[in-house]
């Protein structure tokens, strides 16, 4: 199965071709609105007022065709912040966001007989309307007659791997969903009870900011790339949610990668991937360090292959990735480096040598296990 991330690359990759091929610029769009029994096909776009954010179909296939509705930052930058749900199969040529005289707000494609139900309302309405807002969220509202709206759906509800000002993790406590970020197999948290932001992996939290200090900053995240935030928590009867602002008013992101990193435009936020279970630098601890390792060691990627001779193990299973081949290697005192076995970045290759090892130089990577120069007793993971 193709991750997240591939897909996604992808994307971004076709997003580029469609703007600089495309006569219909975003920013001079003036549509940012479907009303009922409009239509959006994928030679058309919705765009923020401001053009800040543009919603389209994308036309991408990895062997076959995946479901690529998505909204993205202004022709000046490109970046894909939202995708609607993946895993749902649509034809590019023939697919139609529509909003219905009913208030159901839905995709249909010639390739399905049943169409993909984005929002359906509890009652027939016709008084709807979905907009893409010049803060990247595309909501379907209810206007009433006395002038008022009311949000039936949105984007923001439903965040994939990357966070923008405004967008909340946490839960709403009226309806009980939950809001984080999923890349693969790790997702990013807002733990109200401790006041900290949770990176888990299958439901282990394998790294934790810290506590919010009186400076504005958490505790284990780098202050260089948290100085422009400004973090807004809110706790109450409705909602425990965190979320940021940008002090300067500029576009900004985080990104949870497959690999558990959590990235910002200054740098990273967190490292989970380098936790293998004990506690240091925001990793939590649940086991000790094995014997045979010791603080300070960490796997450093190189380029190149180890030499055939050494000894070497496989593991095909696909429902491993790089975090799991990597602490099952930290686990094995006769593992000193480890590679991912397929090209997608499943199944692992662990490799041993007593004291030398010898690399080939050719078009591969692989993950060795580096000892510290000196003592380093609270280094480890840095």
């Amino acid at each position: 199965m193709i991750s997240f991330e591939i897909k996604k690359q992808v994307v971004l990759i076709y997003l580029w071709l469609w703007w600089i091929t495309s006569t219909n610029i975003c920013v001079n769009a003036t549509n940012d609105s479907l009303k009922p029994g409009d239509t959006l096909n994928s030679k058309s776009k919705l765009c923020s007022k401001q053009g800040k954010f543009c919603l389209q179909f994308s036309n991408n296939s990895i062997g076959s065709d995946f479901p690529c509705l998505f909204i993205s930052v202004n022709v000046d930058y490109g970046t894909v912040v939202w995708m609607y749900d993946i895993n749902h199969s649509i034809d590019f040529n023939t697919s139609v966001l529509l909003l219905d005289y009913s208030g159901v707000l839905k995709i249909e494609s010639q390739n399905r007989k049943l169409p993909i139900i984005i929002y359906s309302s509890p009652q027939p309405t016709n008084n709807t309307m979905a907009t893409i807002l010049d803060t990247g969220n595309f909501v379907l509202q209810q206007l009433h007659p006395n002038g008022t709206k009311s949000i039936l759906w949105q984007s923001f509800d439903y965040p994939t791997d990357v966070l923008i000002p405004m967008m909340k993790l946490g839960v709403n406590r009226k309806t009980g969903h939950k809001w984080s970020l999923v890349s693969d197999k790790f997702n990013l948290e807002w733990g109200p009870k401790e006041g900290e932001l949770n990176i888990k992996k299958s439901g282990k939290v394998y790294w934790k900011s810290g506590k919010l200090k009186s400076n504005g900053l958490f505790e284990n995240i780098p202050a260089n790339v948290q100085n422009r935030y400004q973090y807004i928590i809110v706790s109450n009867k409705d909602e425990d949610s965190f979320t940021f602002e940008v002090k300067d008013g500029k576009f900004a992101q985080w990104e949870l990668i497959s690999k558990g990193r959590l990235v910002g435009d200054d740098g990273y936020i967190a490292n989970a991937d380098m936790c293998y279970g004990y506690s240091d630098g925001g990793c939590q601890k649940w086991e000790d360090i094995p014997t045979c390792r010791e603080p300070g060691e960490v796997f450093q990627k190189k380029a190149g292959t180890p030499n055939v001779d050494n000894a070497t193990t496989f593991e095909q299973d696909v429902t491993y990735s790089y975090s799991d081949c990597k602490i099952r290697c930290w686990r094995n005192c006769n593992c000193s480096a480890f590679q991912e076995y397929y090209d997608n970045g499943t199944g692992c290759v662990f490799h041993s040598w007593n004291s030398t090892q010898y690399v080939q130089v050719v078009a591969d990577t692989f993950y060795n296990l580096v000892k510290p120069t000196k003592s380093a007793p609270n280094s480890h993971g840095t």
